[in-house]
C-alpha cells in the first residue's frame, strides 16, 4: 500500500478522489478548522480570462465575508446559551466558535482548499490511474494523479511500468470521446516514468 499526503487541492477534488472507495481517506475538517480567510484553488480556465477571473475573486471573498460573518454570529448567539447553562465566558467561546464554524462552513465554495492523506494498495492505484490519468479526467485530479503515478514509479518501477490511461498500450476506450492525442499521452507518460512506455 501507498500513502499520499495531498495538499493544496479543492473540495471538487475531495469530491472526486473518494469516489474511488477502496483507499483510505483522513481529510482536513472543516468543522473544527476555521476556514476564515481561505486559500482557494483558481482553475486555470478561468485564470486565464481576466472577465472570469475577476467574477471568481469576487465571489471567493464574498464567500469568506458571509463565513465570518455567519461565524461571529453564531459564536455570540452559543456563547450567551453557554454562559446562561453556567459555562464561563472563556469555556462558553471556545466551545461557541466550534459550533459556529459547523454551520458557517456551509457557505464555503467548492474551491476551498482542503488537506487530506490517502492510502490505497497498488490494484486500487493502478484503476485510479487508468481512470484519472486520461485526458478527458478533470484537471485538476488529473494533475495529482499524475504525480502520485511519478511518485510510486520512483519507488515501485515495476509494479507500476504498466500504469497510466489505458492508451498507453493499446487503443482508446473512449471512443468519440477520444481526446485524439494519442501519441502526446504516450510521449508525455514516457517522460514522466523516466522511461520508454
Amino acid at each position: 500500500s501507498f500513502t499520499f499526503g495531498i495538499e493544496g487541492v479543492s473540495r471538487a477534488f475531495l469530491a472526486q478522489i473518494t469516489r474511488h472507495r477502496i483507499a483510505s481517506y483522513s481529510v482536513q475538517s472543516q468543522r473544527y478548522v476555521s476556514k476564515e480567510n481561505f486559500d482557494y484553488i483558481l482553475p486555470p480556465e478561468i485564470e486565464a480570462d481576466a472577465e472570469a477571473k475577476s467574477l471568481f475573486l469576487q465571489a471567493m471573498g464574498d464567500a469568506a465575508e458571509y463565513y465570518a460573518k455567519l461565524s461571529a454570529i453564531l459564536t455570540k448567539k452559543h456563547t450567551a446559551a453557554l454562559v446562561a447553562q453556567g459555562k464561563s465566558e472563556e469555556e462558553a467561546a471556545r466551545i461557541a466558535s466550534k459550533q459556529a464554524m459547523e454551520d458557517a462552513r456551509f457557505v464555503l465554495p467548492n474551491a476551498c482548499d482542503t488537506k487530506m492523506v490517502v492510502t490505497m494498495n497498488a490494484r486500487s492505484l493502478h484503476n485510479f490511474f487508468r481512470e484519472r490519468c486520461c485526458n478527458r479526467a478533470q484537471w485538476e485530479i488529473r494533475a495529482v494523479a499524475e504525480q502520485m503515478l511519478r511518485l510510486v514509479t520512483e519507488v515501485a518501477p515495476t509494479l507500476f511500468a504498466a500504469a497510466g490511461p489505458p492508451c498507453l498500450h493499446g487503443s482508446c476506450p473512449e471512443g468519440k470521446m477520444s481526446c485524439g492525442r494519442i501519441q502526446e499521452v504516450r510521449s508525455r507518460y514516457a517522460a514522466l516514468k523516466g522511461s520508454g512506455v
